[in-house]
């Protein structure tokens, strides 16, 4: 069984407003659908359960435009983490379409620090 710590991580966008209910929500839409893109991949799945058993771990950090967000997807993808890029639908604080957070693993701690370990926390 795979030892390592695991966890979660997202990353959230500062330059656009958001209310804290508002950010509350991108927050949970980008942990529930990278724990869903997690459990299409064989390679995740035994992450998936060692961070459930282990209190499910997960950390919220910030960048400040949409073009950090995306190099952190690109890093991802080169590592085949799972992740879910969330756009807003529109509905009420800010324009349809708008990437707010990005979600991350589960994914062993080390792999994941060595994306987003510098980040601040938000």
């Amino acid at each position: 069984m795979f030892s390592d710590d695991v966890k979660q991580v997202i990353v959230v966008r500062t330059d656009i407003k958001m209310g804290k209910g508002k950010l509350a929500v991108q927050v949970a839409h980008a942990a529930v659908e990278a724990v869903f893109k997690c459990m299409e991949s064989d390679r995740c799945r035994e992450w998936l359960e060692v961070w459930r058993r282990s209190g499910q771990k997960k950390i919220v950090v910030k960048v400040d435009s949409l073009s950090k967000l995306i190099e952190l997807k690109k890093r991802a993808e080169e590592h085949s983490i799972p992740y879910a890029l969330i756009m807003d639908a529109g509905l009420t604080q800010l324009p349809p379409g708008t990437v707010t957070s990005l979600g991350l693993g589960p994914a062993p701690a080390t792999l994941l620090d060595s994306i987003t370990g510098l980040l601040p926390l938000l």
